[in-house]
């Protein structure tokens, strides 16, 4: 299709639109209507946070050119995929990619805390000592490409739309850094919200420092699977302006806060204690 052809020659451009944006409402959102107070120095988190981005969106350009979009590309000239064999109009098979593809990243997600290996790399996420819209962009570089890698996997097995790719691509990013802002929503209509989105208030309680507050709340996008599959939790038990956010094995900024701590992470300290099956809170991880 002409318009598929159109959005594959400026995905980039598409995409760096969308994130420049959202990115910069957000920020205004949290300067105007915070959630917490920040505890941290946010020109230390945010100038390294955001060099960590850079240095993902580099690697990803190195490794994976045409990312998950070249991917879905090739998939469909090779007619690889179901939506390659099942005759459905096209709406529905935008509309069901963009709601498989949240699905697998919702498991990816469960997954890179079930398995310790996984959560050595995932923890550089929830080291973060505070909880802003740059905590929703920074994932370890391995991470990243292993979140590549299962999108390939995924889209080969679909053979999802070019559209529904991108469309998938963009709010994910896009719903990242919402749910992760730092803004404040009244209640009444973040309780609506949560029943189509994931919401700020419902997400940063996945944040939380306590282990089963952490293993709770798993979606960026789509606010369903948790409900579903009984991982959803409404609230953190200290409240949101009580509660810890971070992780109990790395609390000094060196390590949290600054680039070359957030590298290392992944390679120091251990898991021992820590699995998404445990039934012993509180003890240290």
């Amino acid at each position: 299709m002409a318009g598929e052809s159109w959005i594959l020659a400026h995905e980039a451009q598409i995409r760096l639109g969308f994130f420049v944006g959202v990115f910069v409402l957000m920020a205004v959102w949290e300067i105007l209507a915070p959630r917490r107070g920040l505890l941290h120095r946010k020109s230390v988190r945010w100038s390294n946070n955001l060099g960590l981005v850079v240095l993902n969106t580099v690697l990803l350009r190195l490794v994976f050119p045409a990312a998950a979009v070249g991917m879905a590309a090739f998939a469909q000239s090779q007619d690889w995929g179901i939506f390659n064999y099942l005759d459905v109009p096209f709406w529905l098979a935008v509309l069901v990619s963009v709601i498989a593809l949240d699905f697998f990243i919702w498991l990816q997600h469960v997954m890179v805390h079930a398995i310790p290996a996984l959560w050595r790399l995932h923890r550089v996420h929830h080291a973060d000592l505070d909880y802003d819209v740059t905590t929703g962009l920074r994932f370890h570089p391995l991470e990243i490409l292993l979140s590549m890698v299962i999108k390939f996997a995924v889209i080969v097995v679909l053979g999802p739309p070019i559209l529904g790719v991108i469309l998938f691509e963009v709010l994910l990013n896009a719903t990242s850094m919402f749910n992760h802002g730092n803004v404040r929503i009244p209640s009444g209509l973040d309780r609506v919200l949560r029943w189509f989105v994931v919401t700020p208030d419902m997400h940063r309680v996945h944040h939380s420092v306590e282990d089963d507050e952490t293993n709770s709340n798993f979606g960026f996008n789509l606010p369903w699977w948790d409900r579903l599959l009984g991982t959803y939790r409404d609230q953190p038990r200290a409240g949101h302006e009580g509660m810890t956010i971070g992780i109990r094995t790395f609390r000094e900024e060196s390590w949290c806060s600054w680039l070359p701590g957030l590298l290392s992470i992944p390679f120091s300290r251990g898991t021992a204690g820590y699995a998404i099956n445990r039934r012993k809170w509180g003890e240290s991880e």
